[in-house]
């Protein structure tokens, strides 16, 4: 299918940072004949979110069209970690490591791209078959100096900080993939630039049509700072229940509130230029904006009971301060003796000792009303107790258990 003027530029304009070479891309769309869409994801956690839905979302789009998803399992590249914007060398996953979180990656994929349209490939199934002859190959391809001109790696390699070989193998590993896969276009974010041009020029070396780089924006996270990443905790997690995913779209900065329209929902344009116009004059309440943006993306991934359940969760325990109808329960006799940061754990408040840690120093958490600032062993606790972590997180202690014990 050829798109037409109005489709083309929504493919073209919105949710894009660059494409390399655009004319040339328009005119493999305006030809009519199906392309091979490439996007990698390396499994190096077992969760994707908002971030990754940008690029996720452009292929929906292309897939509406006709054209045809490779989507790449990096079973190979997520055991060396994307040096990409890093500034130490990673730890190398093991393989069971991998397959545990790509597994759970490509459940959360789907809910975004159509399956029924996308091949689902793994590296191993070309990598798998390399010997060093083959590898020895590839690596004489390029020179250390252009990988070196990369800015991460130019600026560790001028702090004197490690760079493993490894890493370098990451760009001629991905690039291969577009090799391996004949693709048309490889989508991936401003991040990866570097790694999609030696792609092209990797294609060119060996009698392929040199694919198109289609690059998207990196989507800020919820703090406001730095993109959107795991490992940073300021994410939006695509399977995340509707309540936790309607609170942390209420908590981005009020100045990001056009930018998360414009990639990662349908709100028309002309109506996004609309509200780019109301909140430079004040003449709006962006609580109110963003509450639309929060249900807009809840509903993306849940029905329409479970986005209107969200909101009115939202407004009862955060607007007003209020409890929650329904709250994990732990029972008096599990918790006696124990830490405060174990018991957050415990309670799935926390995913781990050292970030319940985190948020009793930072002063999050409270017994009755009461901020708890130091991790001592909880003492004097009674049934009916309530602990609350943040704004919408809550523990209630018990006599005994009733079946609603978090940790089931």
């Amino acid at each position: 299918m050829i798109p037409d003027t109005k489709i083309l530029d929504t493919i073209l304009h919105r949710g894009v940072a660059e494409i390399i070479v655009e004319q040339e891309f328009v005119e493999l769309l305006k030809a009519g004949k199906p392309l091979r869409l490439k996007m990698g994801f390396d499994p190096s956690s077992p969760d994707i979110h908002l971030g990754h839905a940008v690029g996720l979302r452009k292929l929906r789009q292309l897939q509406e069209l006709g054209h045809h998803v490779v989507l790449i399992v990096g079973d190979w590249t997520a055991r060396i970690g994307d040096p990409s914007g890093m500034s130490a060398t990673r730890r190398m996953l093991t393989q069971s490591e991998v397959e545990t979180n790509a597994e759970t990656y490509m459940r959360q994929l789907f809910k975004v791209v159509d399956r029924a349209k996308t091949q689902a490939v793994y590296q191993s199934e070309w990598f798998g078959k390399f010997d060093l002859g083959k590898v020895i190959g590839l690596t004489s391809r390029f020179t250390v100096a252009q990988f070196l001109a990369r800015d991460d790696f130019a600026k560790r390699f001028r702090e004197g900080r490690p760079i493993a070989i490894t890493e370098l193998l990451y760009p001629l590993m991905q690039a291969y993939d577009s090799i391996a896969v004949r693709s048309d276009v490889e989508f991936g974010g401003m991040d990866q630039k570097f790694n999609l041009l030696v792609g092209r020029e990797l294609q060119t070396m060996e009698g392929q049509r040199p694919q198109q780089c289609f690059m998207v924006p990196l989507l800020v996270g919820t703090d406001g700072v730095q993109k959107m990443s795991k490992s940073l905790g300021n994410y939006i997690g695509v399977a995340e229940s509707p309540q936790e995913m309607y609170g942390k779209v209420m908590s981005i900065r009020d100045d990001l509130i056009v930018t998360y329209f414009d990639l990662v929902t349908d709100v028309d344009a002309a109506e996004i230029g609309e509200m780019r116009q109301v909140l430079a004059q004040g003449s709006v309440n962006p609580m109110e904006m963003k509450k639309r943006l929060a249900r807009e993306i809840v509903s993306q991934f849940h029905d329409a009971a479970a986005v209107r359940d969200a909101e009115v969760h939202f407004e009862r325990v955060v607007q007003r301060g209020e409890a929650p109808e329904e709250i994990p329960t732990l029972s008096l006799a599990s918790l006696q003796g124990q830490r405060l940061s174990r018991v957050l754990v415990m309670a799935n408040l926390a995913s781990s000792t050292a970030a319940a840690k985190r948020l009793i120093s930072q002063g999050a958490v409270e017994k009755n009303g009461e901020k708890l600032t130091d991790d001592l062993v909880l003492e004097g606790l009674k049934s009916g107790d309530l602990l609350k972590v943040g704004k919408q997180s809550f523990l209630r202690v018990v006599e005994r258990e009733t079946g609603s014990d978090p940790r089931r």
